[in-house]
């Protein structure tokens, strides 16, 4: 009878304390957050601030297109309409699972087409808080993941996950991420160095459903060393469009396509 009371009581236990890893609720997270749909646009406006109020404004378009599934290969493509020290810039990525991205960035003024190396990837993304590799996201095995805690985030329950790189010389030392348990978002993620100070914070400040999506499309990251922060907001986003392979190439660097950038 003991045996039996005890069966019960732990099935009415939350199954998914039970149910997953650090690693399986980071890939869900990967999959909720960078792979929804077949394909993705959005009107971007990007907001540098400084920690004396001084702004600087991007402004761009980013299309994004999933090869295979969810944590598989991806294609992205920017076009930037301003300032005007960035106008008709174009930036692609191929994203690969388990190897190095490719990064591309197109310079009108010079009218080159510049090769991002690997080791780069760590690099501020045109001038803002989110590195290259915030764009398209981390490899989920360049981490290793563990569930901290279970806590709510602004009323939200959350998964807290720490992340440590695999790799002895990263520059990094951990990242604690909150991760939304229904729709499995990235809502705060803190990055701490090798000595095991803060040094970055993100925010998924405001969250709306897309075509039956969750899409985050307010986020914030600042530096909590010089308390420079970047805000990122999609005026309009949508998925699914059908936007065609041939659009990740060179020749649409240079001269970005008006039907899929406007």
């Amino acid at each position: 009878m003991k045996r039996w009371l005890l069966v019960a009581m732990a099935a009415l236990l939350p199954f998914t304390a039970f149910a997953l890893t650090g690693e399986e609720v980071m890939k869900k997270s990967q999959a909720a957050f960078l792979y929804p749909g077949k394909d993705f646009k959005a009107r971007v406006v990007m907001k540098l601030i400084a920690r004396d109020g001084q702004e600087r404004v991007r402004e761009m378009t980013m299309l994004r297109k999933n090869m295979g599934e969810a944590g598989g290969e991806q294609k992205y493509f920017m076009y930037f309409f301003q300032p005007a020290d960035v106008k008709d810039m174009t930036f692609m990525t191929y994203k690969y699972p388990a190897k190095d991205d490719d990064r591309w960035l197109f310079i009108p003024a010079i009218n080159m087409v510049k090769r991002i190396a690997a080791q780069d990837k760590r690099s501020s993304f045109v001038g803002s808080d989110f590195t290259y590799e915030d764009v398209s996201g981390r490899d989920i095995e360049d981490d290793g993941h563990a569930i901290e805690r279970e806590e709510k985030l602004a009323g939200t329950d959350c998964f807290v996950v720490k992340s440590t790189p695999r790799a002895a010389d990263a520059d990094f030392g951990h990242k604690l991420t909150w991760v939304g348990k229904e729709s499995f978002l990235p809502l705060k993620e803190e990055q701490y160095d090798r000595k095991g100070v803060p040094y970055k914070l993100f925010t998924a400040e405001e969250t709306r459903q897309v075509k039956g999506f969750p899409t985050v499309v307010r986020r914030v990251m600042k530096n909590l060393q010089t308390g420079h922060r970047t805000e990122v907001s999609y005026l309009r986003a949508d998925y699914d469009l059908g936007i065609e392979d041939s659009l990740f190439s060179e020749r649409f660097l240079r001269q970005a396509p008006r039907k899929w950038v406007d």
